[in-house]
């Protein structure tokens, strides 16, 4: 199946979930060199790059809701999907929450709490970008109209078969 939202050609969703997912890591990467170093200026480094990744995980996940209606129901696709846009948005309700910590904070300095919502919340990020992946390049949704909703788990190692040669790589 297709993208429902192209831009030129191509499916919007995954362009745009390269922003939230950088910018959140960058959030963790300011934090850690915070920690390290005590540097007053990465605190608020770290919640603007947290607001800027939630608008754009926001964007992201407008665009992929659409894109997943168009998933045939009942079909391992529409599963994988509705797990992944749901951890994807979890992931972005446990960085606003880490923002709301940090506002009410002096100097945008993260609590122990602030810094534990985001840790959780990259965690859960990696397992949701990993359902990602599997979606594009293992099921080919957003690719190939003729995908193979169906395939197996890449984690089986099994084969796919009966899936049109646009699909063999």
């Amino acid at each position: 199946m297709e993208s429902r939202v192209k831009l030129f050609g191509h499916a919007v969703h995954p362009m745009l979930i390269a922003f939230p997912l950088g910018l959140y890591t960058t959030s963790i990467v300011f934090d850690f060199i915070y920690l390290a170093t005590n540097r007053s200026g990465f605190p608020p480094a770290a919640a603007y790059v947290i607001a800027t990744g939630f608008i754009g995980g926001a964007a992201a996940a407008i665009v992929g809701w659409i894109d997943w209606f168009a998933i045939p129901r009942d079909t391992r696709a529409r599963k994988v999907g509705l797990v992944h846009g749901t951890s994807m948005a979890v992931v972005n309700v446990l960085f606003l929450v880490s923002w709301l910590f940090r506002l009410q904070a002096d100097n945008w300095h993260p609590a122990s709490a602030a810094f534990a919502f985001s840790i959780v919340g990259f965690a859960i990020a990696g397992i949701g970008a990993w359902l990602g992946g599997e979606l594009v390049e293992r099921l080919s949704v957003s690719v190939d109209t003729g995908a193979n909703l169906d395939a197996p788990n890449s984690l089986t190692h099994r084969h796919v078969t009966g899936t049109p040669a646009t699909n063999v790589g």
